[in-house]
């Protein structure tokens, strides 16, 4: 982890100022991020409250005694700006899965996917249909509502999928869903890419908490493997989400060999016709032919 880190100023250095008051250090930042993600400490308010107070905590961030703890607040500004711009999650990650990969614990032939599901900081009891919000309203200019708004004009208007019914006012980018037998919510989707020997997480991917989005991040990690870290594996597991004919076709067309079980449609009765439906007349069959 160390080794991994090391660079961490070296690589945000365009992003901080060289005059004025000093820069916090970005490695005790994310390494206190890393306890929070190992630890379960979802609030970055309670994480600072962790670390100041436990010695374990401090001594892998890096921070002595007397040294302050950042306040809560940085991390979301950084989150949304410098650790945003310069992609450096992604960066620590992946020489994570590579520091892996050197120690012989990436294998590289079988991966499964899945996904689990986040919810959002939204309220459940106040989701509108699209139609019906202003996003124009002073309430509605926010940096959830605007990556929102760009993502629909960036969306593929011939992508086969329905439009959500309805939508959180507050994050509109988060879906409805009552997944993992759940109540209803608004969440997200986190995706993850497994190297089967030694279950090594070897890409991840957020996405609304859809079946749709969830099957198109899992094309997106195994292109993203392939080009970043030269692994693609022979054959693929996953659950029966996965098993639709256009995702099966694409992991086929990829050279991959799919161990998943086909999404049975046989028992669904929307869109289906029984015989009662039909009718046969035998004078005009005739005439036909």
């Amino acid at each position: 982890m160390t080794r991994v880190l090391a660079d961490l100023r070296e690589e945000l250095a365009p992003f901080y100022s060289d005059i004025g008051r000093p820069s916090i250090d970005p490695e005790p930042m994310i390494r206190m991020l890393i306890v929070g993600y190992c630890y379960g400490i979802r609030f970055e308010r309670r994480l600072c409250e962790e670390v100041k107070l436990h010695l374990g905590y401090r001594w892998f961030c890096r921070l002595e005694l007397e040294d302050k703890v950042p306040d809560h607040s940085t991390f979301s500004v950084n989150r949304h700006g410098r650790f945003r711009d310069s992609d450096i999650f992604r960066q620590v990650f992946e020489a994570m899965v590579r520091a892996c990969m050197d120690a012989g614990l990436v294998k590289g032939e079988g991966f499964a996917v899945d996904a689990s599901v986040m919810e959002a900081d939204a309220s459940r009891y106040h989701g509108n249909a699209p139609g019906e919000i202003d996003w124009s309203a002073p309430e509605r200019q926010t940096r959830a509502v605007a990556e929102f708004l760009t993502a629909l004009d960036d969306e593929d208007a011939d992508a086969d999928r329905k439009p959500p019914k309805v939508v959180s006012p507050v994050d509109p980018c988060s879906a409805w869903t009552a997944k993992a037998n759940k109540r209803v919510q608004f969440g997200y989707g986190l995706n993850y890419l497994i190297d089967i020997k030694y279950a090594v997480i070897v890409d991840v991917e957020a996405t609304p908490a859809r079946t749709y989005d969830e099957v198109a991040a899992t094309k997106t990690m195994i292109q993203r493997t392939q080009e970043r870290l030269g692994l693609k594996p022979d054959w693929l597991a996953a659950d029966t989400a996965y098993g639709t004919g256009k995702f099966l076709h694409w992991v086929i067309g990829a050279g991959i060999t799919p161990h998943i079980p086909v999404w049975d449609m046989s028992k669904r009765e929307e869109g289906i016709l029984s015989r009662a439906d039909f009718t046969f007349d035998r004078v005009e069959y005739w005439r036909n032919e």
